[in-house]
């Protein structure tokens, strides 16, 4: 169970940067894990459905219950009715809940959260608890940011506690159409026995901000300038996975420079 925090730590009295910047992670990473943590439960489950499946064994009412949930979880089903699929439209869904039900890299998570929140000085970070610059588009949902164009209709989410904040930015980059690319570099490294990495995930960001190559290259320069910071002991072990569960996923190919960046589904 999630805590609920639902205010951020004044950051700007930190009068050291070093001290602002262990401050900042440390306080967003326990949750950041913790997420994680949930999300390699839901990806276990679904890849012990494909090993019964290849194996010829039929699924529990159960299991095809939790596994339609997942799915429109994700956004792979429009309703949970798995149950009337065939065996081999069943494989179909759980590869694709694979590519969306994945961790993303504790230090990509931090480094975007400094990034777009001003280490979490921001006006949308300090009252919406919106981290992640993530937009809405229902009148009346967020805050109107002050240089909207006239002809824009989005407002800044505002959440109501930090963990809604960072579980929210994790489905959107595990089920939005925009973000194809950075599911697709992390499914080859799953297939390829890696761990997901944020120096090569961070190039799947390039449609996050207008500001597109650019925007990638300052997060790839955050990632090292921070190195120091961002190296935890938990990362590694919240982030293991079975060889099982790495090689669940087909391989794609994917190519991380934007010189013919490929867009794969």
């Amino acid at each position: 169970m999630l805590s609920q925090t639902t205010r951020l730590p004044d950051f700007d009295t930190y009068a050291d940067v070093g001290e602002k910047k262990s401050a900042f992670f440390e306080f967003l990473r326990p949750i950041v894990q913790d997420i994680n943590r949930a999300t390699l439960k839901k990806r276990r489950f679904v890849s012990e459905i494909l090993l019964k499946l290849e194996a010829g064994k039929p699924l529990s009412a159960k299991d095809q219950q939790r596994l339609a949930t997942l799915g429109v979880e994700y956004g792979v089903l429009e309703s949970e009715h798995a149950s009337e699929w065939n065996t081999t439209q069943t494989k179909q869904l759980v590869q694709s809940l694979l590519k969306r039900i994945d961790i993303i890299p504790e230090s990509l998570v931090l480094v975007q959260a400094a990034n777009e929140s001003g280490w979490g000085s921001s006006r949308f970070a300090r009252e919406g608890l919106n981290l992640f610059g993530q937009w809405c588009y229902t009148k009346g949902c967020g805050m109107v940011p002050s240089a909207r164009a006239q002809d824009m209709s989005h407002e800044v989410t505002v959440f109501n506690t930090v963990e809604d904040a960072i579980a929210s930015y994790i489905n959107n980059l595990n089920t939005h159409s925009a973000y194809k690319l950075f599911r697709a570099i992390r499914a080859e490294q799953r297939a390829k026995g890696i761990e997901p990495a944020a120096d090569a995930l961070v190039y799947g960001l390039v449609n996050y901000s207008e500001r597109r190559e650019a925007y990638v290259d300052e997060l790839l320069q955050m990632l090292r300038h921070n190195k120091a910071y961002l190296e935890s002991q938990d990362e590694s072990e919240n982030q293991t996975l079975s060889a099982v569960q790495s090689d669940a996923v087909g391989t794609c190919i994917c190519h991380y420079r934007f010189a013919g960046v490929q867009r794969i589904s």
